[in-house]
């Protein structure tokens, strides 16, 4: 039995497609068909049901997928334990916007300087898209900002509870009232991040509890931008602490006195249970619980 076979294997069986395994390991369609078909002649059984265009595992092919994860961890082990301690590979991470801009910004000179061959594919995407990407195997690890996940099918590494504030300009009038109400605000001018992802899909519910509409000038994912915005003007936004604290503690922003929201945001660092940690996703994993969660509380 080949390991490549293998490998096509367990990509076709994640990914649930002929064609797309093909393009993430470089193939033809039709090297990964005979790929397939030499499996399941070798083995003298149907791995893939094929129904209408779409292909799903036989209880067979569920048998042979958690065979061949485990060929392919003793494999990786063993390439690890001949690299003499070196720390190399690749890591894909998926992440909210935001996130990912901090991360590159604070810390990913200091990481690198330390794995120095370890490359980093940063994604962003909304909270379902992420966890569909753990199930495909097409992110190796996660970081949301949205309400309290937890399911069986992932380790959450590290999670805490995110502190989040309404802010404007410095200069805004709002910014000196006290005791203000999300209805005193709400018909103000708002910069929001995208509707129907991670906190903004939060908030826009518990809106909703309240028979309020926040309907924003600006929609944009950039929360670089959003907070320069902010900065020159008397506008409003929803966001994480840690994205507008520097400006804050500059006095370019400030938080308004709005005690009547209580949303709870978590940020957690999460990877599939089935996913194997090579040396690389552990040094990254163990970095980032280290460096990325202290100092979001209040």
């Amino acid at each position: 039995m080949e390991l490549r076979n293998l490998i096509s294997f367990i990509h076709v069986a994640e990914l649930a497609s002929f064609t797309r395994a093909a393009v993430e390991l470089g193939y033809s369609q039709s090297t990964i068909s005979f790929q397939i078909k030499q499996l399941e002649d070798e083995l003298d059984c149907l791995l893939f049901e094929r129904i209408n265009h779409t292909i799903t595992l036989t209880e067979r092919g569920h048998e042979l997928l958690a065979y061949a994860h485990r060929v392919q961890e003793l494999t990786e082990d063993f390439k690890e334990s001949l690299a003499e301690g070196e720390c190399r590979g690749h890591v894909r991470v998926v992440a909210p916007d935001s996130v990912c801009e901090d991360m590159i910004h604070s810390h990913y000179l200091d990481f690198h300087s330390l794995y120095p061959d370890v490359s980093i594919r940063f994604t962003a995407a909304d909270t379902s898209v992420m966890f569909d990407m753990l199930d495909r195997n097409e992110a190796d690890v996660i970081i949301t900002l949205d309400s309290h996940s937890y399911k069986s099918d992932y380790i959450i590494a590290k999670e805490e509870p995110l502190a989040m504030h309404f802010v404007t300009g410095a200069d805004s009038p709002l910014a000196k009232r006290q005791g203000i109400r999300v209805e005193d605000i709400a018909g103000e001018p708002f910069i929001l991040t995208e509707r129907g992802q991670g906190y903004r899909r939060v908030f826009d519910k518990e809106l909703a509890k309240r028979s309020l509409d926040i309907t924003p000038v600006l929609e944009i994912g950039r929360t670089d931008i959003i907070t320069r915005i902010l900065a020159e003007s008397n506008m409003i936004s929803f966001l994480p602490d840690f994205v507008t604290r520097e400006l804050v503690d500059e006095g370019r922003l400030a938080y308004l006195d709005v005690a009547d929201m209580d949303i709870e945001i978590w940020k957690q660092l999460i990877y599939h249970k089935s996913k194997w940690l090579s040396r690389s996703l552990r040094a990254f994993i163990d970095y980032v619980k280290e460096n990325e969660f202290a100092g979001d509380r209040e």
